[in-house]
């Protein structure tokens, strides 16, 4: 299962921040497909992922300035 985070328009690092709430919620296997628009969760996202063991099954830039990830809970 898949659950969507919305976090564009915030500042960093509140993406990270309610990424990370929400994966505490998730059970293992789920997956939480976050947009955001701040540069600096373009490298704070992933390295909290890699941290955590979680993997990301998806990660790419939708435009100039918003990008897309999706990381699963392991």
């Amino acid at each position: 299962m898949v659950h969507e985070l919305g976090t564009v328009g915030m500042v960093c690092p509140f993406p990270l921040i309610e990424a990370q709430k929400k994966m505490s919620t998730l059970e293992n296997g789920e997956e939480l497909k976050i947009d955001f628009d701040c540069t600096q969760a373009t490298e704070a996202i992933p390295n909290w992922a890699a941290e955590e063991g979680y993997p990301v099954t998806n990660y790419e830039q939708l435009d100039d300035a918003s990008w897309t990830i999706t990381v699963q809970k392991a």
